[in-house]
């Protein structure tokens, strides 16, 4: 049995991953990101897989990570779930039904999806669980592209999923809100006492500090495509140098630094800003207010390269009115590989959380 495991996510600016020992006492051992050139990906989706193998290449060669077996965490608007409820019959069955049951709900059609269901109660006769549906061109490229790295996906994950077994060890008998807020996509996961029960994929831009390294190039006029990359490495580290008053620069070292920061310009939010908070807000209290539900949420986990941005924490922290707290990597399983420079500790959460196995994946032979 291999000593170790490993997540990968592969975002549009960047390919990451973590590795956990599987001993009696799990920690991080290892943990690397690698910027993409432009263009090579989006969120969970690989559009030039030359590029991205490279990439996750210097990624294994940076990060010392000792196995090829991964689990893949994918997230994007092009991922679809949503709660559905079937007839209550035995999981085999279930899974041969299924198609028949969703294909009406699928934007592309079944046979071209990977399908999933994840059951949350049984009462009535009925099921109620979480419907997952992905493209399964993308998923199979995603594959292909690792394949080329020499690397293997033993599972693809739901990278919410992730967020949910995160809270479930934050908060084992909570109903709480666990919000990860990416550079380009954003999720939120209620949770309760565990159980996934509500999951919304938000897909916006935010102005963390390697989309705002990546605008600052372009606006340069920088016409060799080779240019962002070293932007984009200070971003990834922890900000520019000589970035704007309050914005994450090479000198603010650590995540309780850039929360400051981030709160302490929340007069002057960036629109997108107040769209996200305004986001996250309704997702809860459309979850609390809804018909049918069990309690409401008492709490808000935040991950994410996202809550980093200007005015976040306190925007969202005044908008949701119930306890708030930013959850890292090494916060959430302690380690001697666990990240503690830049954005990387926040963005590792949902990665890391697909190793913390209690909610079922897509399994892979």
């Amino acid at each position: 049995m291999a000593k170790t495991r490993i997540a990968l996510e592969i975002t549009e600016e960047s390919v990451r991953a973590v590795e956990v020992s599987t001993g009696r006492t799990p920690a991080v051992v290892a943990a690397a990101e690698v910027p993409l050139p432009p263009g090579a990906a989006r969120d969970s989706e690989v559009l030039d897989p030359d590029a991205v193998a490279v990439a996750v290449k210097q990624l294994w060669s940076r990060g010392g990570f000792r196995a090829r077996r991964v689990v893949l965490a994918i997230a994007s608007r092009r991922i679809l779930v949503r709660e559905h409820v079937a007839p209550a019959m035995k999981p085999e069955h279930l899974r041969q039904a299924l198609p028949f049951q969703v294909q009406d709900l699928l934007p592309v059609p079944v046979a071209q999806a990977v399908l999933d269901f994840y059951p949350t109660l049984e009462h009535d006769g009925k099921i109620h669980g979480l419907l997952v549906a992905a493209v399964a061109e993308t998923v199979e490229t995603l594959i292909r592209t690792l394949a080329k790295a020499r690397l293997k996906v033993d599972v693809v994950d739901l990278a919410p999923f992730g967020l949910a077994r995160a809270a479930q060890k934050l908060a084992p008998t909570d109903c709480v809100a666990m919000v990860h807020l990416g550079d380009h996509t954003s999720c939120v996961v209620i949770v309760d006492a565990g159980v996934p029960r509500f999951v919304r994929i938000i897909p916006a831009t935010l102005p963390t500090a390697v989309v705002r390294g990546r605008t600052d190039a372009a606006r340069a006029g920088a016409g060799d495509p080779s240019v962002p990359a070293p932007v984009r490495e200070l971003a990834l580290a922890g900000g520019m140098s000589g970035a704007a008053d309050g914005a994450p620069s090479l000198d603010t070292p650590s995540v309780p630094t850039l929360r400051a920061r981030a709160s302490a310009r929340a007069g002057s939010l960036d629109p997108v800003v107040t769209e996200m908070v305004a986001r996250v807000k309704d997702t809860i209290t459309f979850y609390d207010e809804r018909p049918g539900a069990i309690r409401p949420v008492s709490g808000v986990f935040v991950s994410g390269a996202g809550f980093a941005a200007s005015g976040m924490d306190a925007a969202l922290g005044e908008a949701v009115r119930v306890p708030m707290l930013a959850v890292t990597a090494g916060e959430l399983l302690p380690g001697p590989g666990a990240p503690s420079e830049g954005d990387l500790p926040l963005d590792l959460v949902p990665a890391l959380g697909v190793l913390l196995r209690e909610v079922p994946a897509w399994s892979r032979a």
